[in-house]
């Protein structure tokens, strides 16, 4: 481990042709927008639909996927912006999410409470941990201010909202030291287990998802973009791949025999004892290792495949796990619908399958309205700023007056500056990037001495990773 300064780099499988509208990664969106669906499925109480996702053959489930990948998308999109833009942006950008994510959680949890309360329903103020805030509001939405309370399902915002809160000094830290980063976490992880550390909360002090310790998946997504060429021999690599499909049988066995009781005597009882109960709030050190079990299995027989993103199925996920803040939050609301339904109507088979492919379908649904919702930006005027720079009006502002002045430089080593004022003309296409042939052409049509474009696009702000 060393002092040096790191490049984001795609890793090596990255397949161009699966990129979409500003680079997007479709597979980043697709595993996402899938997490989404089965964290819905896991939330619904005795839900037949749970047997179609991770939880029921193996330690981990769908919320070790959903951190990982959002260290992921964390690296990429803010590593985006430092390249292009500087840090400035980057603190910006990561100060304008946190922010967005903060203001989700608190009107997630005034909705929750708001459903509960009209559907009148005590148990479901119990289940869904809202009764304090119905008793006690004032109290109760002090401490959620402040991230100490929770309604169920919604503890992962709170998380992310630290996570963008403190993502630009880890993205500093993680492009000059990655791996003493990333020992770092580990060792905050390992210390977490053996002292039991955990941040404040109300009124049990307890956190379904403990941030000290689930940080550890979001720094390792993210030094897997930055480290990724270096890691990859040792992930397809024959070594790591027999332990690894081992370890998922054995994982597949145990969790089996929680669930069906013919298995459970032929499970030797001091390997039940060792595995359960799994300790989730904490990151189980079983249940992270049985993640990157899976994680190693994917690389190897998961390969980029254009032709399955092209289904309908998973259109609907990358859908949605292109609007994975909105999509979670109505996948919390949706899970106090279901139980309320099983509650008051029915628990029956029949009602469980209605409500999983129904609760699916919504968010898809849902997630195709906020594609379709475009925000067209208002025409701007056309103006002359200082140094013989024209350009829209806030044009500037997106792309950054490092680009300019670099373009100022090489005009001046190629001996262009001298005493002539020379006048640059800038066209920007607003983060749509099927408007670069016509921009082209325009500055074509200019006949102007020399054209230049930006190697680095317009950067999207990041989706969370909720």
């Amino acid at each position: 481990m060393h002092d040096r300064t790191a490049t984001l780099k795609p890793s090596a499988d990255a397949a161009p042709e699966l990129k979409a509208n500003g680079g997007r990664d479709l597979r980043i969106d697709a595993c996402r927008g899938i997490a989404l669906w089965c964290i819905f499925l896991d939330h619904v109480p005795n839900n037949i639909g749970s047997w179609l996702t991770l939880r029921n053959y193996g330690f981990s489930d769908a919320a070790e996927v959903f951190m990982f990948v959002s260290g992921v998308t964390c690296a990429l999109a803010y590593g985006k912006v430092w390249r292009c833009e500087g840090w400035t942006s980057v603190i910006r950008r990561t100060l304008r999410r946190s922010r967005d994510i903060y203001v989700a959680f608190l009107l997630l949890t005034l909705a929750c409470a708001l459903l509960v309360h009209i559907a009148g329903v005590e148990r479901l103020a119990d289940e869904s941990n809202t009764r304090i805030l119905l008793d006690q509001p004032g109290a109760t939405l002090a401490h959620a201010a402040i991230l100490q309370y929770r309604p169920v399902n919604t503890d992962v915002l709170p998380i992310f909202v630290l996570l963008h809160l403190l993502f630009a000094p880890l993205l500093w830290l993680l492009l000059r030291l990655p791996n003493v980063t990333l020992g770092a976490s580990l060792a905050l992880y390992t210390l977490v287990h053996m002292f039991g550390w955990s941040l404040p909360a109300w009124p049990s002090g307890h956190w379904a998802f403990n941030p000290l310790a689930w940080q550890l998946l979001v720094v390792l997504g993210a030094w897997m973009i930055i480290e990724g060429e270096r890691v990859r021999p040792w992930l397809t690599s024959r070594i790591a791949l027999a332990p690894a499909v081992l370890y998922l049988v054995f994982s597949l066995v145990i969790a089996l025999s929680w669930r069906i009781k013919p298995l459970e005597v032929l499970i030797p009882q001091g390997l039940t004892k060792l595995a359960y109960p799994m300790d989730k709030s904490n990151l189980d050190p079983l249940r992270l290792l049985h993640f990157l079990a899976l994680a190693v299995v994917a690389v190897w027989f998961v390969p980029p495949n254009r032709q399955a993103l092209t289904t309908a199925v998973m259109r609907g996920a990358i859908l949605c796990g292109r609007h994975s803040l909105p999509i979670f939050c109505l996948g919390v609301l949706l899970t106090l619908v279901s139980l309320l339904a099983l509650l008051d109507i029915s628990a029956g088979l029949v009602m469980q399958i209605t409500l999983s492919v129904g609760g699916v379908l919504t968010m898809i649904v849902a997630a195709t309205l906020l594609n379709l919702i475009k925000i067209k930006p208002r025409p701007q005027p056309i103006i002359a700023l200082p140094m013989g720079v024209r350009a829209p009006q806030d044009a500037w502002g997106t792309v950054g007056w490092r680009t300019l002045e670099a373009f100022r430089r090489g005009l001046r080593e190629f001996g262009w500056a001298g005493g002539q004022k020379r006048l640059i003309d800038g066209r920007f296409a607003e983060r749509q990037s099927h408007q670069g042939p016509r921009l082209a052409g325009e500055l074509a049509r200019l006949k102007a001495d020399a054209i230049a474009a930006s190697s680095c696009p317009p950067s999207q702000s990041p989706s969370v990773s909720v």
